[in-house]
């Protein structure tokens, strides 16, 4: 039935366009309908021939010349054929026909996008929006929230779309975009009062529960955002942004059990993907579940080969399971893409050093602080390294280097003490001890670690004695 129906229309057409031809060529007299010239125009711009369209448009002006219509028409292939001020000058003449047509006032609109005067746009469909009310009112806020978005007024782009929504709640063009907008804008209260006044009247609105949750969510009130998804799944559980969201929330609130089984509905509603993947390996990591982390980040790394920084996870959960090759073939892979990389090269050492290879381990830590001068962790481990290794000397070297860029911190104080100890100066040590105790107690613990016998000495003693019992 419809293939014979789209026959019968392509033969009527035909048959227009042969009459049209006859009536433009001159040949005989044929009598087109406004509506004939209506299809004509049509036909020819869904063939992307915007001449013949404005053409036709000009000869259907021929034979009904006070039609709104075909003047509507015309403007339109004109503002296609880049042809502005004529579109807008015949758009002005056809307003003296019919000031009540929405056409009139969108294709105005789209004159003066294209001559780059959104302000005029937008004083247009202000004006207009006073004649209009129902589908044509919201039309035309939906054109102005265009209009205000190109140039960039995006506060009114949310006005716009918050009164669609009180003229029609459930519009849901409008509750798609403002929830974006929403967030864009900062207006999180605003939309949760809204939505709330939505779901009060129509309490089976999926997308306005949703929109709800979101807002909710931005102003890192989850619980209740994970609340509104529910009710949003409860209408339609096939929403898997809302799952999306949802785990999101939950790992907010640290309660990786729920986010697993919220991210996973993703992977079994939408297509697969990389940051799906990673997500539910960050909630096993958090688990300490390091198998089914390492599963999921490999399952990550597959959709994205580019991210190195999954191979650096995976590394990761092989570190916190001792097995030191495994995690150094996976920071290769890493390091492949991104050789300096302070956290690989950070890790690379600390692999090397459960190995016993101090030297090797020197060099990628050496790397790590060189890219992160300031972060008090890398450097402190490369000092621990280089005490180990016996090099006492680049390790009180790299403690002074530590001190300046971390204006002082007392952590440096405690490895420049380690060191002085280590290589004999017990003065030089003692001295930085005791500006180490006054800074800060916490370090002295460590200190102890890195000096044997370090208790056993009597100055070491006296100064633990009077700083740990003050404390």
């Amino acid at each position: 039935m419809a293939g014979h129906s789209n026959r019968r229309e392509r033969e009527e057409m035909m048959e227009l366009l042969k009459a049209y031809q006859g009536l433009k060529s001159g040949r005989h007299i044929a009598f087109l309908e406004e509506e004939d010239f209506e299809r004509i125009i049509d036909h020819f711009d869904e063939s992307e021939d915007t001449e013949s369209a404005a053409e036709a448009a000009d000869i259907g002006l021929g034979q009904f010349p006070f039609s709104s219509m075909l003047r509507f028409k015309k403007a339109d292939m004109l503002i296609a054929l880049r042809r502005y001020h004529e579109a807008l000058d015949l758009l002005n003449e056809a307003e003296l026909y019919d000031s009540n047509d929405i056409a009139l006032y969108i294709l105005k609109t789209d004159v003066f996008l294209a001559l780059d005067e959104p302000q005029k746009a937008a004083a247009i469909l202000e004006d207009a929006l006073g004649r209009f009310e129902g589908d044509d009112r919201i039309e035309l806020l939906f054109e102005l929230s265009d209009v205000y978005d190109d140039y960039e007024d995006f506060e009114k782009v949310f006005d716009c779309l918050k009164l669609i929504l009180e003229e029609d709640p459930e519009n849901e063009e409008a509750l798609l975009k403002i929830c974006f907008w929403a967030d864009f804008t900062g207006r999180a209260e605003e939309s949760i009062r809204l939505h709330m006044q939505i779901i009060e009247n129509h309490p089976f609105n999926e997308l306005g529960w949703f929109n709800l949750a979101t807002a909710f969510q931005t102003l890192k009130l989850y619980e209740k955002a994970i609340d509104a998804y529910q009710y949003a799944l409860a209408i339609d559980d096939k929403m898997d942004i809302a799952f999306r969201n949802m785990g999101d929330a939950y790992i907010r609130l640290r309660r990786y059990k729920d986010a697993i089984e919220a991210l996973s509905k993703v992977l079994e509603l939408s297509r697969p993907e990389d940051v799906i993947y990673e997500a539910i390996g960050h909630c096993y990591h958090k688990l300490e579940n390091w198998a089914q982390a390492r599963f999921h980040y490999r399952k990550a790394s597959h959709l994205n080969q580019e991210d190195s920084r999954l191979n650096y996870k995976i590394a990761v959960t092989y570190y916190k399971e001792q097995q030191w090759e495994q995690a150094i073939k996976q920071l290769h892979l890493a390091m492949r893409v991104h050789r300096k990389q302070a956290d690989y090269n950070l890790l690379m050492g600390e692999c090397k050093m459960a190995q016993g290879k101090l030297k090797e381990a020197v060099q990628f830590l050496s790397v790590a602080v060189e890219s992160r001068p300031k972060n008090v962790g890398g450097r402190e481990r490369l000092i621990e390294c280089l005490l180990q290794a016996g090099f006492a000397e680049e390790a009180l070297q790299q403690s002074q280097e530590g001190l300046l860029a971390t204006k002082g911190n007392s952590t440096f104080l405690y490895t420049s003490c380690a060191a002085n100890f280590l290589m004999g100066k017990a003065k030089e040590a003692l001295v930085q001890l005791e500006n180490a105790l006054s800074a800060n107690q916490k370090g002295f613990r460590k200190l102890v670690d890195l000096v044997p016998g370090l208790m056993q000495r009597a100055a070491v003693l006296e100064l633990a004695n009077k700083y740990l019992r003050k404390k």
